[in-house]
């Protein structure tokens, strides 16, 4: 596999995270990005501030070599510079190290690194910026919180046993990554009932739904093929409100995204909301329910392989759009809370 290429360029918005230090890139901030292929030959991008480009003795190319650098400032060109001189030294020494001569100097900067990177990882994204708040400030600090390591997830959700491939976290439920299903910096998200599917809550059971546009298969078809993950997200609150028939909700719920996966015959990413709204105890909704952008956030801050999203290529469609028939605004404030172009299905599909 041909080695990633290094590209410098300054942040064109406030959104992009460090994978180095897990903080927010500054608009106009000088970044790096290590650029590499997927298999289907789009380029994936993971951005880095300069002070955090990872093994730089290792992946650092000359300066004039990194993509972007000739369009860069002069002072933003002597700091590449000084980079490149310190890595080749960075390289130098580790030779030495391999022979069996160690400096005690470069023992306390690894172990000081190493701190820094662990204090940082812990206090998450602090520092997005203000032009992301889309909910209020307390709802999105309480999603941008939402810490995940796949050592907390479980096969089974509270009482319902999961089949193969879907896990389960807090009040998520996944599935995990298939052959074919690729990360990406394009994302394609979608609403499942009512956009995707036709179902009715009077009707339980894995074949209990339709395809809600016969144009679905051929459009998500061709997104993939341009590059673009394929992720939905769905609330399914009576997984949580059925207490005595969860096994039967969840049953039905992920046989009709099984058999709908199986009928676009497209790889999708899934998450299932399985919390409550809002009740008249005025207890708030739970961080992952659609409108919250919690899913979201735990797609793409650890379900992504830390590609950075491209915003202005990314959407979501939903149905849940607040018009006059429309059950909810969900979908429409989702997509908003997050960030992304909304589109509802029939004028998406072209019903």
């Amino acid at each position: 596999m041909a080695s990633p290429k290094v590209v410098a360029e300054y942040a064109k918005s406030g959104r992009s995270t460090c994978k180095g230090c897990s903080k927010a890139i500054s608009v106009g901030a000088l970044r790096l990005g290590s650029s590499s292929k997927d298999p289907r030959g789009f380029d994936l991008v993971k951005w880095f501030h300069v002070d955090c480009f990872p093994d730089a003795s290792r992946s650092l190319p000359a300066a004039d070599e990194i993509v972007g650098f000739s369009s860069l400032k002069d002072q933003d060109k002597d700091a590449l510079r000084e980079l490149e001189a310190s890595a080749a030294l960075d390289h130098n020494s580790e030779e030495v190290h391999k022979r069996g001569v160690e400096s005690s100097a470069k023992k306390e900067a690894k172990s000081s690194k190493k701190q820094k990177v662990s204090l940082t990882d812990k206090t998450g994204n602090e520092d997005r910026k203000p032009e992301e708040e889309k909910l209020s400030a307390n709802d999105k600090n309480n999603c941008q919180m939402i810490e995940f390591d796949i050592s907390d997830t479980k096969d089974k959700y509270k009482n319902a046993t999961l089949p193969l491939k879907w896990k389960a976290f807090r009040t998520v439920i996944f599935r995990e990554k298939e052959d074919g299903l690729y990360d990406s910096q394009k994302i394609a998200a979608f609403d499942f009932d009512g956009c995707l599917a036709n179902t009715s809550v009077r009707r339980v059971g894995p074949d209990a739904w339709s395809l809600m546009y016969p144009s679905i298969p051929e459009k998500l078809q061709g997104l993939y093929k341009e590059g673009y993950k394929l992720v939905i997200f769905t609330n399914e609150s009576n997984i949580e409100r059925w207490k005595n028939k969860q096994q039967q909700a969840v049953d039905s719920k992920i046989g009709r995204l099984e058999n709908f996966i199986k009928c676009v015959n497209v790889p999708v990413q899934v998450f299932i909301a399985c919390g409550l709204g809002k009740s008249k105890d005025q207890t708030p909704d739970d961080l992952f329910r659609k409108p919250q952008p919690g899913m979201w956030t735990l797609m793409e801050k650890y379900l992504n392989s830390g590609i950075e999203v491209d915003m202005d290529q990314s959407f979501y469609v939903g149905d849940a759009a607040g018009r006059t028939n429309d059950h909810s605004d969900a979908d429409i404030q989702f997509a908003k809370a997050v960030g992304l172009k909304f589109h509802v299905p029939e004028e998406f599909f072209h019903a």
